[in-house]
């Protein structure tokens, strides 16, 4: 367990660190805003993973981990300081085929899960559609189809949902 690289986070000023030129991932402002949220309700769960780079690293995955941590809020928490975790990678191709794994194994949120999620908040958890919508930043309107999951598949689209929508139950 000694040379994983989990096993050895460091604390590193977030102003070391530059993003890659490569990155496919795209993350859009209100999931942003979700990733502030969570980091300050939460902590920080995850490290960013790095390549020693010069004086400095460079991400390999984290980069709007690193993005969100200049937000004043979240800097405060720790300094300007953010967790990492450094990859001893020589070839380029190897960095680059490392921030793909990492991004392609998140994997994405299923439909019909995250409407059993959002009605067990609501329905068995306490928690209002309000709250919902605050915690998860999520619109109005998708709390409120997500809720209102039970007859999701029957409407189709009819209901707004064009016809390439089919959620399918797995």
């Amino acid at each position: 367990m000694k040379t994983q690289p989990v096993n050895n986070v460091s604390w590193i000023d977030r102003d070391r660190l530059s993003a890659n030129n490569y990155n496919p991932n795209n993350v859009p402002p209100p999931e942003l805003e979700l990733l502030k949220i969570s980091i300050l309700a939460n902590g920080w769960t995850q490290p960013i993973v790095v390549r020693p780079e010069g004086d400095g690293f460079e991400i390999i995955d984290g980069y709007h981990r690193w993005r969100v941590s200049a937000d004043a809020e979240v800097s405060e928490m720790t300094d300007g300081k953010v967790p990492v975790v450094e990859l001893n990678i020589s070839k380029h191709s190897e960095q680059v085929m490392a921030t793909v794994r990492h991004n392609r194994a998140r994997g994405s949120h299923a439909v019909l899960s995250m409407a059993d999620i959002v009605k067990n908040l609501i329905d068995d958890e306490g928690l209002t559609k309000e709250e919902v919508m605050d915690k998860l930043q999520m619109e109005w309107e998708e709390v409120d189809r997500l809720y209102d999951s039970g007859t999701m598949l029957e409407h189709g689209s009819k209901d707004g949902f064009d016809k390439g929508w089919k959620p399918t139950k797995e």
